[in-house]
């Protein structure tokens, strides 16, 4: 099942004129709204409230990392799955979510009690906010809700000791992250040369980046989430997701995102073109440690290339066009550089 939750202004704005505790993570009380309903409900609808899977992609799997930090969420889920999660980014403090907060009342032209505006008028406050500014809203550390960034939370052992399924793609570049690709190089002060030094043989510059950034952003995090999870005792299972749907090799650009038809079996997804057998076999396969893992905690099961947990090994679980197999992470030393 999935749960809706407020998004943008109406799920994460903070009010500089509120008082309310907890103002700016109302997605997240969202959420853990809806595992309370599962919890008290589920068992009408035949399912088992003491064994609920939480899984998500990118925002989706913040989430999911915030709710495993979370107090308030503990014991309401009891496996998790972390897809393409940007583990290392720093989250707003309250002082600067008010910032945001002011900049979204002067685009709204009102200075009344937010509560009694209308939500269309406080979505178009908010496109228009984007225009101008790239501080949207996001999960923020309020001290009650969120205490603490993800990384430093799972690095304290502050979280559910959950099994976990935790990875990222080959490639997680999508049609909107030109700027976030640039901004993420020019804060990281990495050099042309530097670049050119770690990601021999590629095209040129743009390549480059894109492939810094998705390490830098995506496959290192994962690999730190996995080992602070795994040295806590906890079942931990790690995979990359280098897979090319076959009608998409000719141009593969675009990665973010491109495990989810293959979990959901969602043939024909635009630009994606219709799955091969080969295709076919890849997602009947992720499906299958999807399922096996939700409900027992191990992705393993009959028929399935064995997955090896993560337990200080640096193994993980490798979705090629050539096969899916658990192996060594052939990244390990690239990502050793960039955690530097």
């Amino acid at each position: 099942m999935t749960a809706n939750y407020r998004l943008g202004a109406l799920g994460w704005l903070v009010d500089p004129a509120s008082s309310e505790g907890g103002s700016g993570n109302y997605g997240l009380m969202d959420q853990i709204a809806a595992l309370h309903w599962v919890h008290d409900n589920i068992a009408a609808f035949g399912g088992d409230p003491d064994n609920v899977t939480l899984f998500g992609s990118g925002t989706g799997a913040t989430s999911i990392a915030l709710l495993m930090l979370s107090a308030q969420a503990r014991g309401l889920f009891q496996k998790a799955i972390l897809q393409s999660i940007p583990a290392r980014a720093h989250l707003r403090s309250v002082q600067e979510a008010e910032a945001v907060g002011r900049q979204f009342v002067t685009a709204l032209g009102s200075q009344a009690d937010l509560r009694g505006v209308e939500p269309r008028r406080l979505l178009a406050a908010q496109s228009r906010l984007l225009q101008t500014s790239r501080r949207g809203f996001a999960p923020m550390r309020d001290g009650s809700l969120v205490t603490e960034d993800i990384a430093a939370g799972f690095a304290a052992g502050h979280q559910s000791r959950i099994p976990l399924i935790i990875g990222s793609n080959d490639d997680e570049t999508g049609f909107d992250s030109e700027l976030d690709i640039k901004e993420e190089v020019a804060s990281s002060g990495i050099t042309s040369d530097e670049l050119r030094e770690l990601y021999p043989g590629l095209a040129g510059p743009s390549e480059h980046a894109a492939r810094f950034y998705t390490d830098k952003v995506f496959s290192e995090p994962a690999r730190l989430l996995a080992r602070l999870h795994a040295a806590g005792g906890a079942a931990t299972f790690r995979y990359r997701f280098a897979y090319v749907p076959e009608a998409r090799r000719a141009s593969p650009e675009g990665g973010h995102g491109r495990e989810l038809q293959f979990i959901f079996g969602a043939e024909g997804v635009p630009g994606a073109g219709i799955f091969s057998r080969g295709d076919r076999k890849l997602a009947s396969r992720m499906r299958s440690y999807w399922i096996n893992f939700a409900r027992s905690g191990d992705p393993n099961g009959p028929d399935l290339p064995h997955w090896d947990a993560e337990a200080g090994r640096d193994r993980l679980l490798l979705m090629t066009n050539d096969g899916v197999a658990s192996g060594d992470d052939p990244l390990a030393e690239r990502l050793d550089r960039l955690a530097r």
